[in-house]
């Protein structure tokens, strides 16, 4: 499994707030459909995995025009 990255404090939030839906979700029945909410965590990981990438990117960069 990947690592997962470092989070903002608005992606935990959101994060926070889609696995109380799902929770409750989940409490209402098994054949619920939560694929919407999972897709929706799923991009917020995915999007601190770019960043956190693209971050790393940047810092290399710059470290090469030091040199």
């Amino acid at each position: 499994m990947a690592k997962d990255p470092k989070f903002t404090a608005g992606e935990i939030t959101k994060m926070a707030w889609l696995t109380a839906r799902m929770s409750k979700r989940g409490l209402a029945g098994e054949n619920v459909y939560q694929g919407d909410l999972e897709k929706k965590f799923s991009r917020i990981v995915d999007g601190a995995r770019d960043r956190e990438a693209k971050a790393i990117r940047a810092a290399a960069k710059a470290e090469k025009k030091r040199k």
